[in-house]
């Protein structure tokens, strides 16, 4: 049994220690305000990020955004991506899509990656997050800590001196230099990648904002891109691997003269500038006891693709609700599928953004559906039962669809506005007798078809998760099928039910 933890005077208890208030930290500080859950969220920056560094959002994360209730914040801040327009030597230039686009669908209801700069993205969370009470402690710097079977005892430095908390997690999502992952040990096994770039934050003038621009390939490319939201643009250029290269208003001028051959694009401000070397590192664990590792901290990806920033919420996503569980009472053994679902994805994502670095070295950055994480899932994970013999095309663990609804008095609904809650829904299609399974905390259950809640009129449901009278589909919290089913008598979902809803 646990002991009360005997503290210095300068010192709080919390449940969650969160280190890194980037997009990851936010997110799952987010996400367990709205639970309930008591945490704490530092950072040792002494203020928010203020560059445009990750400037994609990818469909599935904007519904992650969305059951935050920020995603519509988000599409009015930023934009579409532009064109890309490429000039030729002559003078000329070929402009082409820089991402697939597609309408959205019933299943489906973003369509396309959004454009949106990191530090606007943050902010925003931030917002989200001062609605629920909270906010991010900056300049406050993890300096050490130590674990037993019962939580972690964390030093903090900040003004004024150093802070002890004592918590029952720590979740390091503190960047690719991870303090935490560091001090654990933990191997960050990879490799460099032979690339350096910059990006930089410009305020200029002679060029348009209605592409992204683009000249040359190889190691003279360079890219000047407006970004949505802004009056700024953001530059990228690879820059050679060694030496020093000059960072200053007047050297990165001088770059962009150099490698566009244009005169009339006239730098007024640099507002932010970062040199940095390409690599793919992947943590070899994600958790050493009650400490867990979250975002860069987890792993790191070259920028093409947009995959980082996107990788990183949905580690805070997936955790979140875990952690949440096993808090109120879920068997602990619930917070082992956070590695074993998360850190495949990440070396899935670590391949796929290396093998587009290289279509970028030749000048190729199209992006497409493969980028948009909408088909990722965790159909191997022990949180996937699937008793259905049939060929529908959804399986446990993948990505639930979303899909248009009726309720019973005729208005309007969608899925989506079920999963936002958080909870585990379990949807039993058309079933004309009572529910097998109780209410109980974290669980709702819902009936579709005519003497149900809510009506599948045009058969969406029906079509996206292969359903037939009768069957079952159990939605985890993040919105990932759990389980599938034609029997809602099955012992397998009893015991599913009983040992991770409560």
């Amino acid at each position: 049994m646990c002991k009360i933890h005997s503290l210095k005077e300068s010192s709080m208890h919390t449940d969650i220690l969160i280190s890194g208030a980037g997009a990851a930290g936010l997110t799952l500080a987010i996400d367990l305000a709205r639970r309930g859950i008591p945490f704490l969220l530092i950072d040792q920056a002494p203020a928010p990020f203020a560059g445009s560094r990750g400037k994609g959002i990818q469909p599935r994360t904007l519904e992650i955004f969305e059951a935050l209730e920020v995603a519509d914040r988000m599409i009015a801040a930023g934009g579409p991506y532009p064109v890309q327009r490429h000039y030729r030597a002559d003078g000329g230039h070929d402009d082409e899509a820089a991402v697939q686009s597609v309408a959205a669908t019933p299943s489906e209801p973003y369509g396309q990656p959004l454009m949106l700069p990191q530090s606007l993205t943050e902010g925003i969370l931030r917002a989200r997050l001062a609605e629920l009470g909270h906010a991010p402690h900056y300049a406050h710097t993890l300096s050490g800590f130590e674990q037993d079977d019962c939580g972690v005892t964390a030093r903090v430095q900040r003004t004024g001196g150093e802070i002890e908390v004592r918590a029952r997690y720590l979740i390091g999502a503190d960047g690719g230099r991870s303090f935490v992952r560091k001090t654990l040990g933990i191997d960050f096994p990879g490799e460099s990648l032979n690339a350096r770039a910059v990006v930089a934050d410009l305020t200029l003038s002679g060029l348009t904002r209605d592409a992204w621009h683009r000249w040359g390939k190889g190691a003279n490319q360079i890219s000047l891109c407006p970004l949505q939201g802004t009056q700024l643009f953001q530059l990228q250029m690879p820059i050679p691997l060694e030496g020093e290269f000059d960072l200053s208003d007047a050297g990165i001028a001088a770059a962009i003269a150099a490698r566009t051959g244009r005169s009339d694009i006239v730098v007024d401000a640099v507002h932010w500038r970062s040199d940095y070397a390409m690599s793919a590192r992947l943590a070899e664990r994600y958790r050493v006891g009650c400490i867990f590792l979250a975002g860069d901290a987890a792993h790191v990806h070259p920028p093409t693709g947009g995959q980082g920033l996107n990788t990183s919420v949905q580690d805070a996503w997936n955790l979140g609700w875990k952690l949440a569980a096993v808090l109120h009472g879920a068997d602990a053994a619930l917070l082992d599928t956070y590695e074993a679902e998360r850190r495949e994805i990440a070396a899935g994502m670590l391949g796929m953004s290396t093998r587009l670095l290289d279509a970028a070295r030749a000048g190729d950055l199209r992006r497409g559906r493969e980028q948009q994480q909408l088909d990722l899932g965790y159909p191997d994970s022990s949180l996937s039962l699937d008793e259905r013999d049939d060929d529908a095309p959804l399986r446990a663990g993948y990505r639930a669809p979303d899909a248009p609804l009726t309720g019973a008095g005729g208005q309007p609904r969608r899925l989506f506005s079920l999963l936002n809650s958080g909870e585990w829904i379990m949807l039993r299609y058309e079933a004309d007798t009572p529910a097998v399974f109780s209410a109980r905390r974290g669980l709702r259950i819902v009936t579709i078809g005519e003497r149900g809640e809510l009506r599948d009129h045009a058969g969406h449901l029906r079509d996206a998760y292969g359903l037939h009278t009768g069957d079952i589909a159990l939605l985890r919290p993040d919105g990932y099928v759990a389980a599938l089913t034609h029997d809602e008598h099955s012992p397998a979902l009893a015991t599913y039910i009983e040992k991770l809803v409560g």
